[in-house]
């Protein structure tokens, strides 16, 4: 069976994350977007333990199983030097094990725990589980374990798991790298609310034998990933090298002989578009033949959003996002599958955006320093933006 996946996410228990991240929120949501396996996030928090088992009906092999969706557990660790690690669990008992052996002082403050371990000792807890394991968001200037490092090796003394591409990076971008050729690559959502503009923004299409741990972990070691789905990486926050006050584009070579200080005083943080070209083998991707396609995504609700320039969250865009939902499918098949000819009889309007979402042609304002990237029918208009914005240079600091 092909499985539509998003592995990483977070619950109400994590900083900075939605009070609705709730079981009973995020399955009928992940339903609408299309997607079939989710994965817990948090899992070695026992409030959110807790809040699984009541919220879910254990149905073996490591599922939790909802009317809209199954979850597995997963959990993002945060290890020494700030960097994430992306763990998938077996069962809630084991989740109760690691959580009891992790190294931390406040291990259950936060959803996402903090330990005092380095990778290689989170590699080794997992592994001693039989857990899957690899680096979050991989290439991210804050938290993830390029930022740090300039092997993967060095990082975990192994080849991990997995890697998380992120939102800002994809598979071109890091199949320039040489020790990743034989490193299944995940794209997943990190998403902190319920939301479909959130959920499943990134997700994998996998091959499984059932849906189950054993069945998963077969098939990210035996490359069955099909393909990945994901945003447009300029699209990402930190894809370019910005201010994370002002949110000016910068040039890294300026940025690094201005020791990352902007000229608002604000702090410059490298790009993950940098980042890769820092640590890269080859100029261009060298794809190896087990290497899945990767399928640029958007949120519906966002194509909407620029279409009708109202807020994603406005009424007016939830309701025309719910009324292509409700008459036609889940996002993923709007977004996607679905002919012209049906969006046109339920909203007009869309039709170009979805057309230009599909032949690539939409223009982007990219992301830097923590601000997503924009979306524009208009090349003018985004050039303008990005002059608007003040995109500097060496010529121009």
């Amino acid at each position: 069976m092909i499985v539509n996946a998003d592995l990483h996410i977070h619950s109400c228990f994590s900083m900075a994350t939605s009070k609705d991240m709730l079981i009973d929120n995020i399955a009928p949501q992940a339903k609408l977007k299309g997607l079939q396996l989710m994965g817990t996030g948090d899992a070695l928090h026992p409030g959110w333990l807790d809040i699984i088992e009541k919220s879910t009906e254990y149905v073996g092999g490591g599922i939790y199983s909802t009317e809209h969706c199954d979850f597995i557990l997963t959990s993002e660790i945060e290890g020494e030097k700030k960097i994430h690690h992306l763990v998938i669990i077996p069962n809630i008992e084991i989740a109760k094990e690691i959580g009891d052996k992790l190294v931390s002082n406040n291990k259950y403050k936060d959803g996402r725990p903090r330990a005092k371990m380095n990778g290689k000792e989170i590699m080794d807890l997992a592994k001693e589980y039989d857990c899957l394991v690899g680096p979050a968001h991989a290439f991210t200037p804050w938290t993830g374990m390029y930022k740090t490092f300039d092997s993967i090796i060095d990082c975990y003394g192994r080849a991990p798991d997995f890697l998380e591409l992120g939102l800002s990076a994809d598979t071109d971008m890091a199949d320039t790298i040489e020790e990743l050729q034989n490193i299944p690559f995940l794209s997943n959502s990190d998403a902190h609310s319920p939301w479909p503009h959130r959920l499943g923004r990134e997700f994998n299409q996998i091959e499984l034998q059932d849906i189950s741990f054993e069945s998963l972990k077969s098939s990210i070691k035996n490359n069955k990933i099909k393909a990945n789905y994901g945003l447009v990486p300029n699209l990402g926050k930190y894809h370019m090298t910005a201010c994370t006050k002002c949110y000016k584009l910068i040039d890294p070579n300026l940025a690094i002989k201005n020791k990352m200080k902007c000229s608002c005083g604000g702090t410059i943080k490298r790009g993950v578009d940098f980042r890769i070209s820092q640590i890269a083998t080859w100029d261009t991707p060298h794809h190896p033949s087990h290497r899945p396609p990767y399928i640029h995504l958007l949120p519906l609700a966002e194509i909407i959003s620029m279409v009708y320039d109202k807020g994603v969250t406005t009424k007016t865009v939830q309701g025309k996002w719910k009324e292509l939902i409700d008459n036609i499918g889940n996002e993923i098949e709007i977004l996607i599958d679905a002919p012209i000819d049906t969006i046109s009889k339920v909203n007009e309007d869309l039709v170009p955006a979805i057309e230009s979402f599909r032949n690539r042609s939409l223009y982007i304002n990219p992301g830097g320093g923590g601000k997503y990237g924009e979306i524009s029918f208009d090349e003018k208009l985004a050039e303008k933006k990005v002059e608007k914005d003040n995109n500097v240079t060496l010529d121009n600091f």
